[in-house]
């Protein structure tokens, strides 16, 4: 548990309202959104948060709630790969359920308007400035990407001397999108990905190099996926891989579910913690607050805390440029 409150002010009343529907023509089904913030206050900042593989806008209690709770409208998404959408394997829309998700997030920032009316109180009330993305696992890809991820898709283009164009990574990034947390998210793809992964994930391919904009990479070290042969370090790629001014948060005993933060009591934590659930909490908003410059006390004050080498609960390290 963080020892350090700098900067956490008590919790807030939250409401929330779900689901808002979005028309997203051409996905075939209408984008569910849930909406959660403070009851009072103005200036908000916001975070669209991107569900991993399978949940859907119900999930992330844990983190909505308390980001909610202390400033933050929070923005969820039913990505179509959810379980409650049903989508079958053989549907022609799963080879692109990657490009379905940035397409959900850009949705989200294209129709604020419509989002803030929703919610009782809430119109004139977000900061439309600072902006962030978060995901989850297949969630931290997608939020990745309107930061500056590319997925790289197979060759598409033979030139004239037979030459073939290697794989192509559109840039998708989104301007609007000021900072973002990728949290248990994919690394490389090619020759480390099993078998397995790399003939039923082909999207899992992505090339940070143009990851620019601030981002907080959180990563367990017992995040020991079958996606990968390289063990958990394998979810410390997209700080490793990537310029610009990035931190890493690392886990110390964090499974792919982070002691608990996909749901509360959900069945795909096997590491349950509440502390561990804590430390991702304050951690990922005192960097939200810092990265989209309302204060950096708050960071300042958990990363002299994480820095310590005899914390028992994780480490943050940081770099620039």
């Amino acid at each position: 548990m963080m020892t350090s409150n700098a900067g956490l002010t008590p919790a807030s009343p939250i409401v929330s309202v779900k689901p808002v529907v979005l028309a997203a023509p051409g996905r075939g089904v209408d984008l569910r959104v849930k909406v959660s913030a403070p009851v009072s206050g103005g200036a908000l900042p916001a975070v669209v948060l991107s569900h991993g593989h399978g949940s859907s806008l119900e999930g992330y209690g844990p983190l909505a709630d308390f980001w909610a709770a202390h400033g933050f409208v929070v923005i969820q998404p039913t990505h179509l790969d959810s379980r409650t959408v049903g989508l079958s394997p053989d549907d022609p829309r799963t080879a692109r359920l990657w490009r379905y998700r940035v397409e959900d997030l850009k949705r989200i920032l294209d129709q604020l308007d419509l989002l803030e009316a929703a919610v009782p109180g809430l119109a004139g009330r977000v900061d439309r400035d600072r902006l962030a993305v978060a995901g989850h696992s297949f969630g931290g890809q997608s939020a990745g990407v309107l930061l500056g991820l590319r997925v790289l898709e197979p060759a598409r283009e033979v030139l004239s001397d037979s030459r073939v164009l290697g794989p192509v990574g559109e840039d998708l990034s989104d301007s609007r999108v000021k900072a973002g947390v990728l949290i248990a998210t994919a690394g490389k793809g090619g020759a480390d990905l099993t078998p397995y992964a790399a003939e039923h994930f082909p999207f899992m391919n992505p090339d940070f190099t143009h990851l620019t904009a601030p981002a907080l990479v959180v990563a367990g070290d017992k995040d020991d996926l079958p996606l990968t042969h390289r063990g958990p370090e394998w979810t410390t790629d997209p700080y490793h891989l990537s310029p610009g001014d990035k931190s890493l948060l690392t886990v110390f005993g964090g499974e792919h579910s982070l002691g608990g933060i996909a749901g509360y009591e959900v069945r795909e934590t096997t590491d349950e913690d509440p502390d561990r659930v804590a430390l991702i909490q304050h951690t990922t908003w005192a960097y939200l607050r810092h990265a989209l410059g309302i204060e950096s006390a708050s960071w300042s004050a958990v990363r002299k805390e994480l820095s310590a080498t005899s914390n028992p609960r994780g480490m943050i390290e940081s770099k620039q440029g």
